[in-house]
């Protein structure tokens, strides 16, 4: 009972975060109007730095930020609830929202391009394959309204503001993945990325004269209400959670999902058109997710293991059946390192 209560626990956790960052893209469309875009930007992660402070000062899991931690948190701001916004708002007003869904989804790839620049960490060769399968993805999707004269300079520019917004969000990643090594949660260093992130652009709006417009109707007041309760608060808490329970690997799984759910509300809302050459493209970039994703299992090789480095004959025998581990002599719960 246990087991399938923490199934079914998992599962609604994943369909929810799925559901809501599959629809937040439209949200993000729904706010392009007489305000300006650094400004909406504004409102959003100011009232979602807001809850998340309240919720972790009522709830006392407010950790604290040393300096280090605090500078970290104002490049996390920059990237992940910044520029990287500022592209994707940018980016809406010319190509639709299911195309830009598609677009993040590659951030699969930009994570370990930025995992090798940053850590050093070796790029394996499946990741490479899902990176290559991607961006060919891509292409097939764009296909329609970037050949012949289909083409617009609006859709290259819109394109590339999505993609320079992928890579952002990825660095963001990277910064995270430094903070969680320091020991602190994603919880608390967003709720300050999203502070100094707001108020980066809040300061470029007041230098560059641009007004605080607000828009009091139903279609901006609730796309926002959307984005920072649902899509900036709630979303991102399962997510973690799913994390949590289930490991970054698999929980990860739901960015191949997002595009599904954020086209096929793209045709219904903006009368996106489905093309053979779209369809193709979609599958072609979830596959390639799912490359990304997928571990090499080891592989059996011809020569004695006694000539294998002590840390490979580990791996390779943790990751072989219970028979061979009792063979080598090691248990789980033998300590490794």
């Amino acid at each position: 009972m246990a087991h399938q209560g923490a199934c079914t626990m998992n599962l609604s956790l994943y369909l929810l975060t799925v559901l809501i960052w599959g629809t937040t893209w439209i949200a993000l469309k729904l706010q392009l109007g007489d305000v300006a875009i650094p400004v909406s930007i504004v409102y959003r992660f100011a009232l979602a730095a807001l809850v998340l402070f309240a919720f972790l000062l009522l709830s006392k899991r407010l950790q604290p930020v040393n300096r280090r931690g605090q500078v970290i948190c104002l490049a996390q701001g920059v990237c992940l609830f910044c520029v990287n916004f500022m592209c994707f708002y940018t980016a809406s007003q010319w190509i639709p929202s299911g195309l830009i869904a598609v677009v993040f989804s590659t951030s699969t790839l930009w994570n370990a391009l930025n995992a090798r620049v940053f850590f050093r960490q070796k790029i394996a060769s499946n990741v490479l394959a899902g990176g290559a399968m991607g961006l060919i993805g891509l292409a097939c999707m764009f296909w329609p309204e970037m050949s012949g004269h289909g083409a617009s300079r609006q859709t290259l520019i819109g394109l590339g503001l999505a993609l320079l917004g992928t890579l952002c969000f990825s660095a963001g990643n990277m910064l995270s993945s430094l903070q969680q090594k320091a020991g602190l949660r994603p919880l608390t260093t967003n709720a300050w990325g999203m502070f100094y992130g707001a108020t980066i652009l809040g300061m470029y709006c007041l230098l560059s004269g641009t007004p605080f417009s607000f828009e009091w109707n139903t279609r901006y007041v609730g796309s926002l209400l959307f984005l920072v309760i649902p899509g900036s608060v709630i979303a991102f808490t399962a997510y973690l959670t799913l994390v949590g329970r289930m490991g970054p690997e698999r929980a990860a799984y739901c960015t191949v999902l997002f595009p599904v759910v954020a086209l096929n509300i793209s045709a219904w809302v903006e009368g996106y058109q489905w093309t053979l050459a779209a369809l193709l493209g979609l599958v072609l970039v979830m596959v390639g997710n799912v490359l990304v994703f997928r571990k090499i299992r080891p592989v059996a090789m011809s020569w004695s293991a006694a000539n294998w480095p002590e840390s490979v004959l580990i791996v390779s025998i943790l990751h072989s059946g219970p028979a061979l581990r009792e063979r080598r002599g090691l248990s789980l719960s033998t300590p490794v390192g």
